[in-house]
């Protein structure tokens, strides 16, 4: 009986989580707007020492971007584009599954090598059927790189062609120091500045599902069973998302939006940080998005960071 509890517990901390972010969705939705507003100052002490960082809060009229932006490796935060764009050409609403992808031998070789070379995966079987939101959660939960290059064949018939609507895609935005060459972020060769990817995350944000899905601690799928979110920040300080990354090239990066009182109004701050060093690159990357909400924000809260092996 304890443990069915603790089941029940979690699963109703997933469902409030999910429903608080399709509440964040809708709030944050169009944070960029078109047209001028008023924006409280930015303080000074905002930015983190190292690295790049920007974001943007509710009514702002245009990014806030610290110091050393320029073009650099973002790892795994680049799934936010991958998820993005799927749920753009295959939208699911609330409660939908959507098709199922079946999983091939080709995919479980690309896995092994994958594998092989340390890269982020979750473990699959050729025949294994995927819902599209069971893949879209291995994605962005456990951050599976074997996962993304699954999606870009399903959604666009092979990588090359996904990769070309993702750089259409954040040249649509304004991104203008990106560039994608992979759909997952694992090859250095795709970089992005932080003021550039607060728009791609912003946008991504606006979109129920991906919200929803990002809000999740854990999720199940078939072969892999349970996975868990890299992002352990969720539910604390206001954090409802989005993304984490790390690799050597990246350092520790992270994208997240974080809904908390300022002046006695609710706001959407929506952020990301690029090239956090330290051992636990993950861990570094969500210590600065905290310190970046805290100072932001005015206001202290308790978080508990813990290390991370994943990327």
């Amino acid at each position: 009986m304890p443990s069915r509890r603790v089941r029940i517990r979690k699963l109703r901390v997933a469902g409030l989580l999910a429903v608080v972010a399709a509440i964040a969705a809708v709030l944050g939705h169009q944070v960029l707007p078109s047209s001028s507003s008023s924006a409280a100052p930015v303080p000074g002490t905002v930015w983190p020492a190292h690295g790049q960082a920007a974001f943007v809060r509710t009514g702002d009229s245009e990014v806030h971007a610290g110091p050393n932006q320029h073009p650099a490796a973002i790892a795994s935060v680049a799934k936010v584009m991958t998820a993005y764009l799927v749920l753009r050409d295959h939208p699911l609403r609330p409660g939908e599954e959507g098709p199922t992808i079946t999983l091939t031998d080709a995919d479980v070789a690309d896995t092994e090598r994958r594998r092989a070379q340390e890269e982020s995966v979750v473990s699959i079987a050729a025949g294994e059927q995927l819902t599209e939101l069971q893949a879209l959660q291995a994605l962005l939960l456990p951050s599976a790189n074997n996962i993304a290059a699954v999606l870009a064949h399903w959604d666009a018939g092979s990588e090359d062609r996904f990769v070309a609507r993702m750089n259409a895609t954040a040249r649509s935005l304004g991104m203008t120091h990106t560039r994608y060459t992979d759909p997952s972020g694992f090859d250095a060769g795709t970089v992005s500045t932080a003021a550039d990817q607060v728009r791609i995350v912003d946008r991504a944000m606006g979109v129920p599902m991906f919200a929803s899905i990002v809000a999740a601690p854990t999720a199940w799928l078939p072969v892999a069973g349970t996975v868990h979110n890299t992002n352990t920040l969720l539910g604390y300080g206001g954090f409802v998302g989005v993304k984490t990354g790390s690799d050597d090239a990246a350092g520790g990066c992270f994208a997240f939006r974080a809904i908390r009182r300022i002046d006695g109004t609710w706001t959407t701050i929506t952020g990301v940080v690029l090239g956090q060093p330290g051992h636990d690159r993950i861990t570094a990357g969500l210590a600065a998005a905290v310190a970046m909400v805290d100072r932001i924000t005015g206001r202290r809260d308790q978080h508990p960071l813990r290390s991370h092996e994943s990327r």
